[in-house]
């Protein structure tokens, strides 16, 4: 299908975009440090509208003839209360929507939360077809939502994408590589976690960077560059050379994002 080797390292998800946590002047030294780890493609994530934009104006800053930078489109579940314009990208496509999603992480008491539901799941069914629109990838944001998340997806079967950052039990991974067409987002997080590993077929690696730093960098702020130890974690887990990590992941990610296509 592709006419390449696949001999370096995808980040799938990071922000570094994102000024609250990084300062522009440290931006090219991020994606420096990457590519010295081999890490050539890195997918900026936008989690409102505002934010989607910088992510967008970031990738369109770098010099074409390397194009290392992506961005994506989306608003964050826990954003559902924001106005949010209907986004035009007649000129501008990005290459994936996300992240979007279902949240009830950090519903409380005072929460009104069948309202919280609706209005989240109000969001997410328009960031689905939003992407059904322009026929792009998602990325999915989801905790503690699945049943709902579930329900939602078998309404529009037409997409595909990935389940970012995934973080619960053997079940609902089960149902994600059973269910759908998906992939799942290996991180830092599961380099000191339990959490149920998918099969190398269905992983795409991520950063999340700032967040979820790998061992042996837990704790710190994360970056593209900490692609390369979840994928050391990954091979020695799964038992496989890391070269065969590098060229899998990274098939995984060209299926779904279409990178060339850009």
């Amino acid at each position: 299908m592709y006419n390449m080797s696949f001999d370096y390292f995808i980040d799938s998800h990071c922000h570094i975009h994102d000024k609250d946590f990084f300062d522009p002047n440290i931006r090219n030294t991020l994606i420096q440090r990457a590519l010295e780890k081999n890490i050539k493609k890195m997918i900026l994530i936008g989690t409102d509208h505002e934010d989607s934009l910088a992510a967008r104006d970031f990738a369109n800053s770098q010099d074409k003839k390397h194009e290392i930078l992506f961005w994506s489109y989306g608003v964050h579940p826990s954003e559902w209360k924001k106005n949010r314009p209907i986004p035009d990208f007649k000129t501008n496509k990005p290459i994936a929507i996300g992240e979007v999603g279902l949240d009830y992480h950090f519903f409380n008491d005072n929460d009104d939360i069948p309202a919280e539901k609706a209005g989240q799941k109000q969001l997410f069914t328009e960031m689905l077809c939003l992407a059904e629109k322009y026929d792009l990838p998602v990325i999915f944001h989801v905790r503690e939502a699945f049943d709902d998340f579930f329900e939602i997806i078998h309404e529009h079967p037409s997409i595909r994408g990935v389940v970012h950052s995934f973080s619960d039990n053997k079940k609902n991974l089960k149902r994600i590589l059973s269910e759908t067409n998906f992939y799942v987002g290996v991180n830092g997080l599961s380099t000191y976690s339990t959490l149920p590993t998918p099969p190398i077929e269905r992983i795409l690696l991520e950063t999340d960077a700032p967040f979820l730093a790998p061992v042996p960098f837990r704790g710190e702020t994360n970056e593209p560059a900490y692609i390369y130890n979840i994928a050391e974690w990954l091979a020695k887990k799964l038992k496989l050379d890391l070269k065969d990590i590098q060229k899998i992941t990274t098939k995984n990610a060209f299926e779904l994002f279409s990178f060339d296509k850009k």
